[in-house]
């Protein structure tokens, strides 16, 4: 798709991927709403690029029908829906040691926000035969997160759920993407651009935001900033017993090499 003139929604938009990525929809052409739970913030970027912000949690189905309602009031018709928000919150101990806080907060983030955005703009993209779905998941969601049960339980939803999206409405003519990459230099993991300038294994909000333009611009359902997810994910699905002997090998690693399970620092061990 040519988001050029498109009407474009992001939430968890005021910073991060979410940040790089309405810039880079704005230079592209597009008209962008900011939505984040820091409204001030998405208010000051959307300024920036010429677009409309919007204070927005996510894990409320009546913000996100709000800010639907708001961006068919200013621009027309939602065109894009990005559901990017995201959080991680690491575990105290054993896998099911976070508090059913923890894993409330995370369900409705990475899986109830996405279904509470297909809810708000599906009817209108499947009546009209166009629209466009981009859910933010992680190579979590492929894969696993070492530290924290709750992240990867739910982006591994946030990927069933995008499935089931493109399963069910391709041929309403609803084009659906996924966004699985692993390590990013973002306030969620409290790293920089800094951080990642000479780093592989990192990637800066901006490369990811090329990834997500290249791979809309495609159409591709997934899309991989970091290219060896792909590798990674295949050896688990053809030998799982392999693929978790190594992951406990990581993990043993970190507590070593890293003094406990940093979310922050896992980049160094790839």
């Amino acid at each position: 798709m040519d988001v050029s003139g498109k009407n474009v929604i992001i939430t968890g938009g005021a910073s991060g991927i979410g940040a790089a990525l309405a810039r880079k929809m704005g230079e592209a052409g597009a008209r962008v709403v900011v939505a984040d739970l820091d409204g001030a913030a998405a208010v000051t970027l959307a300024e920036e690029i010429g677009g409309l912000g919007l204070a927005c949690d996510v894990t409320q189905e009546a913000d996100i029908q709000a800010v639907v309602a708001a961006t068919e009031d200013r621009f027309g018709q939602v065109d894009i829906f990005v559901s990017n928000a995201g959080l991680g919150r690491g575990e105290p101990s054993h896998a099911a040691s976070a508090d059913n806080a923890v894993w409330q907060l995370q369900w409705d983030v990475h899986v109830m926000s996405h279904v509470f955005a297909a809810r708000a703009v599906l009817p209108g993209m499947i009546a009209r035969g166009d629209g466009y779905l981009v859910n933010m998941a992680s190579a979590a969601g492929l894969l696993s997160q070492i530290g924290d049960a709750a992240y990867t339980a739910t982006k591994h939803a946030a990927v069933a759920f995008a499935e089931s999206l493109a399963i069910g409405h391709f041929d309403d003519g609803v084009k659906v993407s996924v966004i699985c990459p692993q390590y990013v230099a973002t306030p969620l993991i409290g790293l920089s651009a800094e951080d990642a300038a000479n780093t592989p294994a990192l990637r800066t909000p901006e490369q990811v935001a090329q990834s997500v333009m290249q791979g809309i611009a495609e159409e591709r359902f997934m899309i991989l900033p970091h290219a060896e997810v792909a590798q990674f994910e295949q050896l688990r699905a053809t030998d799982r017993d392999r693929w978790l002997h190594g992951m406990r090998g990581l993990r043993a690693k970190a507590l070593r090499d890293l003094g406990g399970l940093k979310l922050d620092q896992f980049y160094k061990l790839m």
